[in-house]
């Protein structure tokens, strides 16, 4: 009898792995706790050679020509002056449009949404997850791919298994381009921008608009901007409008109107004229602070962990959807090849744990001036 999986998750990491094993003839079912679902949140990635072989797989390699050019990256001094330039041209994918493409290979009625997942319970042969609307769904296998928050991760790593944080978060912007003054248009445009200073950076490069679209005028720039924040700090910076202290992050709109002042009041004392300018124009910005996690185990039972429910990589890396990626072929490649559940399982764990430890390895190394 095919094994019924639940993927707990429904972002693209628990999308790739659902159409990977529905294509694959699996009993596989996504509960997402979204409601309104996720399209429109993302910006742009920059794909690895994961993500192009994930589209080849499933027969949409079409999606890795949607995003839009960067030409050349620059580097900026506190004035606004150009120091460096690197003619290096890089395309951003559009994010939303690779999330609506996997969700449509997928059937509705094997993506619910509105489920939020609260907790699991590990049984002989599978596991039972528990919503927070009161139901319960059975698998024989349940796999984690709710994020850096993840309501499984405590059944196999452990109820202490929390991700560290590293000192920084992110504050960012997703902007429709018109909205930006034309002088500062004219500078970050069409390049991979960058400033830094002591214990901070920002960077900034325009990504498809919400709908995928890449024609000028519909597009949107997208800056992210490294801050520090010791911990006590951070519990303000992640105190939201209605006064609720938030794990992770404020999404737009969540963020206190003092802090957004204060945040527009940093850019025009710290940065570039042209970044400052892009700040002061996104109305609702939102912040993220960063961690690093690496689990004692991806696997325990008929549970099995992947992408951010697995491993928290800093985003330096530019490597969080190729690792979904990654975890989704492994896992679908171990089942289809195990010769049981359980035996398939291991195999998945051993092969994806070196690579999660090399990728957030990889991260902290490279937010050693940050953190």
């Amino acid at each position: 009898m095919t094994p019924r999986i639940l993927i707990v998750g429904g972002s693209i990491g628990g999308l790739f792995a659902a159409v990977l094993l529905h294509r694959a003839g699996f009993d596989v079912t996504v509960t997402e706790r979204s409601v309104k679902g996720l399209e429109g949140r993302g910006a742009g990635l920059v794909a690895q050679q994961e993500v192009f072989a994930i589209l080849r797989e499933v027969g949409v390699e079409h999606v890795a020509q949607i995003g839009v050019v960067a030409h050349e990256r620059i580097y900026l001094d506190r004035e606004g002056d150009i120091i460096q330039r690197q003619r290096t041209p890089q395309m951003q994918l559009s994010w939303d449009v690779l999330f609506r493409t996997f969700r449509d290979l997928l059937p509705d009625d094997r993506y619910q949404t509105g489920r939020r997942a609260i907790g699991v319970v590990r049984e002989a042969h599978g596991a039972r997850v528990r919503y927070a609307d009161g139901g319960e769904e059975r698998a024989d296998l349940v796999v984690g791919a709710d994020g850096i928050g993840s309501a499984v991760r405590a059944a196999v790593a452990g109820p202490h298994s929390v991700p560290d944080y590293v000192g920084y978060a992110t504050w960012r912007g997703l902007v429709p381009e018109g909205a930006v003054p034309a002088a500062a248009a004219g500078q970050l445009f069409e390049r991979f921008a960058f400033y830094e200073m002591a214990g901070s950076h920002i960077l900034g490069y325009l990504v498809a608009g919400p709908d995928g679209a890449t024609a000028p005028g519909r597009r949107r720039y997208n800056w992210v901007w490294y801050r520090r924040y010791a911990p006590e700090a951070l519990d303000a910076v992640l105190t939201d409008i209605e006064g609720k202290r938030l794990p992770f992050s404020l999404a737009p709109g969540r963020v206190r109107p003092d802090d957004v002042a204060a945040l527009r009041a940093d850019a025009g004392r710290l940065l570039p004229p042209s970044f400052a300018d892009a700040v002061a124009a996104e109305p609702r910005p939102f912040v993220h602070a960063i961690f690093d996690y690496v689990p004692a185990r991806m696997v325990l039972g008929r549970i099995a962990l992947m992408g951010d429910a697995a491993f928290v990589a800093r985003p330096h890396t530019a490597m969080g959807v190729a690792k979904a990626a990654g975890d989704a072929f492994a896992l679908r490649n171990a089942l289809r090849n195990g010769p049981d559940l359980d035996a398939a399982l291991v195999a998945y764990e051993a092969d994806r744990m070196p690579v999660g430890r090399s990728i957030v390895a990889y991260g902290q190394r490279l937010g050693q001036s940050l953190g």
